[in-house]
């Protein structure tokens, strides 16, 4: 594609890893169709990997009878990502610091923290079962722009 282009995907998958590999490499294609340089790519996507591994390993537990759904639009504006597991829920509030001394050596427990340091904003959603992680990347206004 030549140009940045407005429009809307989803999809469910099952609860594995192979489909955290999908749902990365769409990111991967959503922000190199926005014009993401490299590194603002490499962030990107390695949000939306954690959202989904958070999904299939926390929210769903790896059961492969629970669906992720995730959804990829980029308005224009910005690059919006919604990934739905059906899990039991999360209260991000209750997640522990990742930076706090007791946790520093802990070989799990940055996700939230990688994709809070990535996005521009981060939003959750209980949804009864499951949780609603929406990440948002906003599009750098075009030079030329008035």
């Amino acid at each position: 594609m030549d140009k940045p282009r407005a429009g809307k995907l989803q999809f469910a998958l099952s609860s594995t890893m192979d489909s955290v590999t999908e749902i990365e490499a769409a990111a991967e294609k959503l922000a190199t169709d926005a014009g993401f340089d490299e590194d603002a790519r490499f962030g990107f996507t390695m949000a939306v990997r954690e959202a989904a591994v958070n999904a299939v390993l926390h929210g769903n537990e790896y059961d492969p009878a629970k669906r992720v759904t995730a959804s990829f639009e980029n308005t224009g504006k910005s690059l919006v990502i919604a990934i739905k597991d059906q899990g039991a829920g999360l209260d991000p509030d209750k997640i522990p610091d990742p930076l706090a001394p007791e946790n520093l050596l802990r070989g799990t427990g940055r996700g939230i923290f990688l994709i809070r340091s990535f996005m521009d904003e981060v939003h959750f959603r209980q949804l009864h079962p499951g949780t609603e992680i929406t990440l948002v990347k906003y599009l750098a206004p075009a030079a030329d722009a008035t």
